[in-house]
């Protein structure tokens, strides 16, 4: 490497996450690699072919980069480090659906879950390490953030999930839900860029309008996705549509009330055109009145929208409870009456509790320090 390799090397190792003084390569961009590969005295399709084999190959060595020559395979390997993650463990649940523990970096474990019905297949990933928003129903906020997931950390849960849904069931991935650990506008980088690398022919070529991106609600990056002009869907974890009830369940509510989430939603849709879909747990003698369905029908007409209701998933300290099933359809009920598009979701994996709002519940190690076998 020459004077100018040297210097642009130096100002990779500021830039991007070290391992052992090795650059992240997955963290960089095609023109990033390609400048790399210029200070490197090589050619930029080689950066091309190296980028391939990342993100639509998804390998997991440099050694696998056949059409590469073994000095190039070998520079590789000196200088940058694939963040590759590694399955953990595996639970496949009585309805089919799969949950799988993933190691990251250090140790640290995040979960996704494979969901196959008869009519879609469905990957729900993690995009943070625990989670810092302490939404009093979830397992996972009751975990303390570890860290965030990089972009490669991301995509790989989605092709591991996708392999699986293959393999045992012979059926294709059809679509992408971030609603696993974490909260993915908190790590907006990563997630964008995450989407980005799946959507993208240089990835998997899957299309935006099958990828879902869940928030509690935060109000200043739903309007920085409406200035990026993202293409995926955007789902707002709501569960209850008035800020008392919404303040006692989720802490977020707090600096993120309704009214600035409905602003929020509104610049959102206005960049973008996008429906919006409200995701809307049911409790029993929470939220679950017809006057709650009033408020969450009158709030949900800022905007295009389709409304989620969710079963309840019971954690360990039985705060809250799954509602009447005879009161769930009377809320659906009186929303369809308006002429709202409502859909009842009943929760699958919940034996292996990979249902909503389970995640880390049963599978506590997250940490190498608190680590705990799964049951």
């Amino acid at each position: 490497m020459d004077f100018a390799g040297i210097f642009y090397f130096s100002y990779l190792c500021k830039k991007f996450p070290l391992k052992n003084s090795k650059v992240n390569i997955r963290n960089m961009s095609l023109v990033q690699l390609r400048e790399a590969f210029a200070a490197f005295g090589e050619k930029p399709f080689r950066a091309n072919q190296v980028f391939e084999w990342l993100w639509k190959k998804n390998a997991s060595s440099f050694e696998e980069m056949t059409n590469l020559g073994k000095a190039l395979r070998e520079k590789l390997e000196t200088e940058f480090f694939i963040d590759k993650i590694k399955l953990d463990d595996e639970q496949v649940s009585s309805d089919r659906t799969i949950k799988c523990a993933f190691e990251v970096e250090s140790g640290k474990i995040v979960e996704g879950v494979l969901i196959p019905t008869t009519s879609r297949t469905t990957a729900c990933i993690s995009s943070q390490v625990g989670c810092s928003l302490s939404c009093k129903f979830c397992a996972t906020g009751r975990l303390k953030l570890l860290r965030n997931l990089t972009a490669g950390e991301i995509v790989d849960q989605v092709v591991y999930l996708r392999n699986e849904a293959e393999s045992r069931y012979g059926q294709q991935l059809t679509n992408i839900v971030y609603m696993g650990m974490g909260e993915p506008l908190l790590n907006y980088a990563n997630v964008v860029r995450s989407t980005e690398m799946l959507c993208s022919e240089e990835g998997l070529g899957i299309s935006p309008r099958r990828i879902t991106v869940s928030t509690a609600g935060i109000a200043k990056m739903i309007k920085k996705l409406g200035d990026d002009q993202v293409k995926f869907n955007l789902a707002l974890s709501l569960h209850a549509a008035n800020d008392e009830k919404r303040d006692k369940i989720m802490e977020i509510n707090e600096s993120n009330n309704l009214e600035s989430l409905k602003e929020a939603l509104i610049y959102f849709h206005e960049k973008t055109g996008s429906r919006v879909t409200f995701e809307y747990i049911i409790f029993r003698d929470f939220n679950d009145s017809l006057n709650d369905a009033r408020e969450l029908a009158e709030f949900s007409k800022c905007v295009p929208c389709k409304i989620n209701i969710i079963e309840y998933n019971p954690i360990d300290d039985g705060e809250f409870q799954q509602a009447d099933p005879v009161k769930v359809n009377a809320f659906a009920q009186f929303l369809e009456e308006r002429n709202m598009i409502v859909n009842v979701r009943r929760s699958r994996g919940k034996d292996i509790d990979a249902a909503c709002g389970q995640l880390a519940n049963k599978n506590k190690a997250i940490d190498p320090a608190s680590r705990v076998l799964k049951s």
